[in-house]
């Protein structure tokens, strides 16, 4: 057993030892860009060729973006992250999600080999093979546990977002119907509501403070929504804002159709939710009930035949 954890004490050194080696700068090579970048103001360039003050995260970033490189090679679905990032309205980047996953597969490949072996170990014997095995199926583990982990948290965001919905659409509609500009609506919602579609448009009209065309800050955030709802509604404020289109029907019928779309949701969990409460009533309140009617008459029967 004690060869067996040094073996792979050693091995995991001598990984951590040719990682280093690999990603210090006499080895790695500097690109074109890099070196021009200085010299030609690239931000982006500098910002990627800039020296880290912690060494530490100095000598694991070449090695952590080969890592996020060749992790999107095997697994791709780089747009589907984007998408799904933005449906969440965060500013991270898909490489910043992939340094997560590599992150998350590290730890379910530890976890993964280290519980194996103390199951082994503990069982009488230590089987290396075995523990490796453990070790890359805790790392895909990871990995899928990452993109799983942003899927639901993009489900749990668009139930929360359609819920809001038809307030936001009723309270700009009635804001319009005052005699308010399509942006002044927008603002006086961001005021006297809060949620996850409050975030959202109070992030585009950040943006048009900050100069950007208001008409160009909501048109990227309904292209950056997943919620087609939601999508269709700023759409319907752009084409307002930029052809003076009248917009209070147009909000009163997009609520609406929040409301059915939201009643729809709520039938569908409801059946969900009756399945999934047979399963209880059919394979155990059912099979007791059975037994405590059968078995008197059972018992009866038994000690008559003796």
């Amino acid at each position: 057993m004690n060869g067996s954890v040094g073996a792979l004490l050693g091995l995991a050194l001598a990984l951590g030892a040719m990682l280093v080696v690999v990603g210090a700068p006499p080895v790695r090579a500097v690109k074109l860009s890099q070196r021009l970048a200085p010299f030609l103001a690239d931000r982006a360039a500098v910002a990627e060729f800039a020296v880290e003050p912690n060494p530490v995260r100095r000598w694991l970033k070449p090695a952590l973006r080969a890592s996020v490189r060749w992790l999107d090679r095997l697994v791709g679905g780089s747009e589907s992250v984007r998408r799904r990032l933005g449906g969440l309205g965060s500013s991270s980047s898909v490489e910043e999600f992939r340094i997560e996953q590599v992150v998350w597969g590290g730890i379910g490949l530890i976890g993964g080999a280290f519980g194996l072996l103390l199951l082994t170990g503990v069982r009488g014997g230590v089987d290396p093979l075995l523990s490796a095995g453990g070790a890359v199926l805790g790392g895909i583990g990871g990995v899928a546990g990452r993109d799983w982990y942003l899927s639901r948290q993009l489900r749990t965001r668009e139930r929360v977002m359609l819920s809001e919905f038809p307030i936001i659409a009723d309270v700009m509609a009635l804001a319009v119907v005052a005699g308010e500009a399509p942006i002044d609506a927008v603002q006086r919602v961001c005021r006297l509501t809060s949620g996850e579609l409050t975030k959202d448009l109070q992030a585009a009209l950040d943006e048009a403070r900050a100069g950007t065309p208001i008409s160009s800050a909501l048109s990227e955030l309904a292209s950056r929504s997943t919620l087609d709802a939601f999508s269709r509604f700023v759409q319907g404020l752009v084409v307002a804002i930029e052809r003076g289109t009248p917009l209070s029907a147009v909000l009163h019928a997009q609520a609406t159709d929040a409301r059915e779309t939201a009643k729809r949701a709520l039938l569908e969990a409801g059946g969900q939710k009756e399945l999934q409460m047979m399963v209880p009533v059919v394979f155990l309140i059912l099979p007791v009930t059975v037994l405590f009617a059968l078995y008197p008459g059972l018992l009866t029967l038994v000690s008559l035949s003796h």
